[in-house]
């Protein structure tokens, strides 16, 4: 059984495109009824990936937080190409950009079409515990937010945010 041990963080500035050292485009979408999402009764997302020239079928398990239960496997990009036909709610694309620093690597995501003016960084971990270092340009800790997830930015994109939640966004900035 596969375990994702990950933190999510607003970066402040752009000060991590210098470090970038790779940057690969993503698409995905997920085949879940995205009307359960708020409502507690979708145990598990199921979301279908295609980054770069790969293509994966991905399922996690639905809990907030640092830890969850998650397994990938790869599948034919023009089945992948399919496979998002049938998804349900929006499209998530973005390019994530690969940061290297002091050990960890970071992958910062660029969001684009809806979720334009979105950029959020994520460090996996070996330990809920374990400790790293931070790179000046990490900003609020946003692990624990719920529609900073992607699968909450497909039923409800960043482009359709109240307004009190892009004040409360850009307060977690530094903005």
């Amino acid at each position: 059984m596969g375990i994702e041990i990950e933190r999510k963080f607003l970066p402040r500035g752009d000060g991590w495109r210098a470090a970038a050292h790779k940057v690969v485009p993503m698409a995905q979408g997920y085949l879940n009824d995205l009307a359960l999402v708020d409502s507690g009764a979708m145990r598990a997302s199921v979301r279908v990936r295609i980054e770069g020239d790969a293509a994966f079928l991905n399922i996690k398990s639905r809990e907030l937080g640092t830890t969850r239960q998650e397994f990938e496997y790869p599948v034919p990009v023009v089945e992948a190409r399919a496979l998002l036909k049938l998804c349900v709610g929006g499209l998530v694309e973005k390019n994530r950009h690969y940061v290297e620093h002091a050990g960890h690597l970071w992958e910062v995501d660029e969001f684009l079409g809806d979720n334009a003016g979105l950029v959020v960084a994520e460090i996996e971990l070996a330990g809920e515990d374990e400790t790293f270092a931070q790179p000046d340009w990490v900003g609020a800790e946003a692990t624990h937010a719920a529609r900073y997830y992607n699968l909450a930015l497909a039923s409800r994109p960043f482009s359709q945010w109240r307004d009190d939640e892009r004040q409360a966004h850009d307060l977690m900035e530094g903005r």
